[in-house]
């Protein structure tokens, strides 16, 4: 880490007021972890976990309507590997597999989950599309597939988010946010200089221990002059304008929508839901699902990580009842869960080699 020191040197020296940052990406804290940058912070600046892991922030409902697909209707589930090990109400799509109780098949995109339709239009296949801006192209562009080859037997089941409007949300839980690097590849710098135009600060950070560092210095030189501000750390990947055919084929297939999120509730118009053109790929439409709210683990305390108002070792259930092969939640499930991050890297209780 030689071309770290002066950074990590800059960082340590600072002596400003207290300062805490939201990490919005769970890779950014799982790096922070990996690479011992929490550890080059001085005591006042602290950086907090937030909502940006797709499968973490994914509802229990949604898993309760997978569940019910698997049990109700003969389907063939697609899903990624993380998402199918996140408690529902009362199961996993993990636990239904082990009793032979689901047809379910690990995927690395949605285009994966097309072609399994294609090859056999006798089987109805439905794809479990959660994710952010980075994630929802794929998605879309499998519909726009399916709709012109005329694969009759593909659907989704959506639990799609974007992130502009959880920062509103989420805006006094810190005093400036470490924006995703892969999502603002998407969105671009506008969606943050509309924030900052409404007071909320916040830097673009690639996923290196330079990137990271680098952008952590600048929100504390930034923060000292008292102006809000939106700043791109990530210049080599994210451009002012982020990817227009992404956002257009978005725009084309899905429309916003109220959506719920673990831990934050309903924010109005975060979600993506397919448009009416496009419906006849809606699962919850085509086997009509019914509406299920699901209820989360009342031991658990994702909701507060997600919100940046409680750290996993916190938690009483964490690294005890809690632990990455029996989950009671979504954070210690997913690779980048915050309390899986804190698990591998040294968060559990009794062990100091990270300060968090």
């Amino acid at each position: 880490m030689q071309s770290n020191e002066p950074l990590a040197r800059a960082l340590t020296g600072y002596d400003g007021p207290p300062v805490r940052i939201m990490e919005v990406c769970g890779t950014h804290t799982a790096e922070g972890f990996r690479n011992g940058i929490r550890s080059l912070l001085p005591p006042q600046v602290k950086l907090i976990a937030g909502p940006g892991c797709p499968v973490c922030v994914t509802p229990a409902g949604f898993i309760d309507k997978a569940c019910w697909l698997a049990r109700h209707r003969d389907v063939l589930i697609c899903s990624f590997g993380d998402l199918v090990r996140v408690p529902g109400s009362e199961e996993s799509l993990a636990a239904l597999r082990a009793r032979g109780r689901v047809q379910l098949r690990v995927v690395y995109s949605p285009l994966d989950a097309l072609a399994v339709a294609a090859e056999d239009p006798r089987r109805e296949v439905v794809f479990l599309s959660v994710g952010f801006e980075t994630t929802v192209p794929a998605a879309c562009l499998a519909v726009k597939k399916a709709a012109q080859a005329g694969v009759g037997n593909f659907s989704l089941l959506c639990s799609n988010r974007t992130m502009e409007e959880a920062y509103h949300l989420l805006h006094g839980a810190a005093d400036a946010f470490l924006y995703p690097g892969h999502v603002s590849a998407i969105t671009g710098m506008e969606v943050y200089r509309r924030l900052a135009a409404e007071g909320i600060s916040g830097a673009v950070a690639g996923f290196g221990a330079q990137e990271m560092l680098l952008a952590i210095d600048i929100i504390l030189k930034r923060l000292a002059k008292g102006m809000p501000f939106a700043v791109n750390c990530y210049t080599r990947v994210v451009t002012p304008q982020g990817s227009e055919a992404a956002r257009a084929l978005i725009a084309k297939v899905m429309e916003p929508c109220d959506a719920r999120w673990r831990g934050l509730g309903v924010i109005p118009h975060s979600g993506l839901r397919l448009r009416a053109e496009y419906e006849r790929f809606d699962a919850e439409k085509r086997f009509s699902v019914p509406p299920l709210e699901g209820r989360e683990n009342p031991a658990c305390r994702c909701g507060d990580v997600l919100r940046g108002s409680c750290e996993p070792p916190q938690c009483a259930c964490f690294g005890k009842a809690c632990k990455p092969e029996n989950p009671l939640g979504p954070c210690m499930v997913s690779s980048e869960g915050t309390c899986a991050a804190y698990y591998q890297y040294g968060g559990l209780p009794g062990n100091d080699r990270f300060r968090t």
